[in-house]
């Protein structure tokens, strides 16, 4: 088999070890296998590079293990051309396995050309990559806090929710402090009500009044306490990421006209993309490295239902996300999209499939930097062909009892289903 890279090597990394397997050109044309042990500690990753580089490597494979691939690749990266490699793409044979065996499998295959390499964003994306992700952790984990509040509430039989919309707003957190408070008097609570909300007064003294006792009051301090915190951390971020992506900026905001994506979206899109698309040769392989489109199956001539690759998960709730907003923005391609699928193939795959035209709109605007141009609610309608949308008009009238007649000039007689 042809050698595509003449000195490489493969890493077989664990938590705490790295096993090293060198391929070389030997005496007499053969290829000389060499390896190695090294601890995964940064003082002897140095020493890996050291004796990579004394062996004259050029590129390094390593497989996807978590996140302990990572403390190797960014010591070797600087010196070295790293390949992360997707682990499905390595099975080896059956029979002995060692971690020898299995740095030597990495590097013929590096040696032969079998395998290509995964995204590894540059340092700037990782940071905000890094940033992003912990903070939509962070909201999460907000949302989740909130969920639990309510929970209280109801075991107390306090159904301030059923009243107010917002629970964490001004009104019903002013609420939520005096019941904390020791105050379990629903008309003094009912009226600390603001805005419009002072309408609801009397619903609101109803909804206040239950069996708000010792311990509900410890358990709905803490969790507003901890809400707090939630809120002062995730502003902290957020401060975080203007700083890091400020580089990106004019990215970022080209990002966040398309309908459904906002600040927060577009940062974190870039975080798990970038903004250098020339890693995706076309925005089919970068829905398809998302794992935001169809799969595919075929075999014998014969397509089948294929299922999704699983994708960057992170990037897929981003997109689902902004998919929902975008259903919701009037006039819009995308809301027209989603009307157009869902009633077909139903709502979850009408989202990932306006998720899948927000992130072919970005790959298209991060690669010539252009706008957000919107093809227009009636875009659908526009390219579908008249007479065949009235003739499925005309076929869903039959369907619902009406009689269609075509008259000799062509025009047609419409009746009404007979009355039952």
């Amino acid at each position: 088999m042809e050698v595509v890279v003449e000195r490489c090597a493969g890493l077989d990394v664990h938590k705490d070890l790295v096993v090293a397997c060198v391929r070389v050109p030997g005496s007499g044309g053969e290829r000389v296998s060499m390896f190695a042990e090294f601890s995964a500690f940064t003082v002897d990753l140095l020493g890996l590079r050291d004796w990579l580089v004394a062996h004259g490597v050029t590129r390094v494979g390593m497989e996807a293990t978590g996140v302990y691939w990572k403390p190797v690749f960014y010591v070797l990266e600087d010196v070295l051309e790293c390949w992360l490699l997707n682990a499905r793409h390595m099975r080896n044979v059956p029979g002995r396995k060692t971690d020898m065996a299995d740095a030597e499998w990495i590097c013929r295959l590096m040696e032969h050309g079998l395998v290509q390499p995964s995204f590894v964003p540059p340092p700037a994306i990782r940071e905000i990559r890094n940033l992003t992700r912990y903070r939509k952790t962070r909201i999460e984990e907000r949302t989740r806090e909130a969920q639990r509040l309510d929970k209280v509430l109801q075991d107390a039989g306090v159904k301030l929710s059923s009243v107010a919309s917002d629970l964490l707003g001004m009104s019903g957190r002013d609420m939520l402090d005096a019941l904390v408070a020791g105050s379990t008097d629903a008309a003094v609570l009912a009226d600390l009500a603001r805005g419009r909300l002072r309408s609801k007064i009397p619903q609101l003294q109803d909804a206040l009044t239950g069996r708000f006792g010792a311990h509900h009051a410890l358990l709905v301090g803490e969790i507003l306490a901890h809400l707090d915190y939630i809120d002062e951390a995730i502003e902290r971020l957020s401060d975080a990421v203007d700083a890091a992506i400020a580089p990106f900026a004019e990215a970022r905001d080209r990002l966040a006209t398309i309908p459904g994506v906002d600040r927060r979206v577009a940062e974190a899109i870039i975080g798990e993309i970038g903004v250098d698309m020339t890693r995706f040769p076309t925005a089919g392989h970068l829905a398809s490295w998302a794992g935001m489109c169809p799969g595919q199956h075929e075999s014998a001539g014969k397509a089948r239902h294929g299922t999704a690759r699983q994708g960057n998960s992170w990037l897929q709730r981003h997109l689902t996300v902004a998919a929902m907003g975008a259903t919701r923005t009037k006039d819009s391609y995308l809301a027209a999209q989603y009307r157009r699928i869902a009633p077909r193939r139903g709502k979850r795959r009408a989202r990932k499939a306006v998720g899948h035209s927000i992130l072919v709109a970005a790959w298209h605007m991060l690669s010539t930097n252009s706008d957000w141009s919107d093809l227009g609610a009636d875009y659908f309608e526009r390219r579908d062909d008249p007479t065949r949308r009235a003739a499925r008009k005309l076929n869903e009238l039959r369907a619902l009892g009406w009689t269609v007649t075509t008259n000799p000039d062509g025009t047609n007689t419409l009746q009404p289903p007979a009355a039952a």
